[in-house]
């Protein structure tokens, strides 16, 4: 091959893999919206009790609104499963018939997502 045309392959490899998509790793782990809200107050529960800081979700912390079962719930399961290495396991075996793992970013306002 010629340097040219080394050359014309070397820019075209470079701008094909520049507008590649690229897979995001990131996942939340949330509570499913199909979810009874006795199974999120469960969740609740065993997260603070598992070493979840869950002051964010008191009264007049960053993500006590909207103050629902299903939003307290989505906060706290995702800080377990963010303190428990983002495994699968960690979502859906503690939280089971309950979580889901979605890759949009759940945070809002001052409300953040680990």
């Amino acid at each position: 091959m010629s340097p040219f045309s080394t050359l014309i392959v070397i820019l075209l490899s470079a701008i094909m893999i520049h507008h590649l998509p690229l897979a995001s790793a990131t996942q939340w782990c949330v509570a499913s919206p199909t979810s009874k809200d006795r199974q999120l107050e469960d969740n609740l529960g065993f997260a603070c009790a598992n070493g979840v800081d869950c002051r964010p979700i008191l009264e007049g912390g960053a993500c006590y609104n909207p103050n629902t079962p299903l939003s307290h719930a989505s906060y706290v399961m995702n800080a377990y499963y963010a303190t428990h290495e983002r495994t699968d396991y960690a979502c859906k075996f503690f939280f089971p018939n309950s979580a889901m793992l979605t890759t949009t970013n759940p945070s809002y306002g001052s409300c953040v997502y680990a």
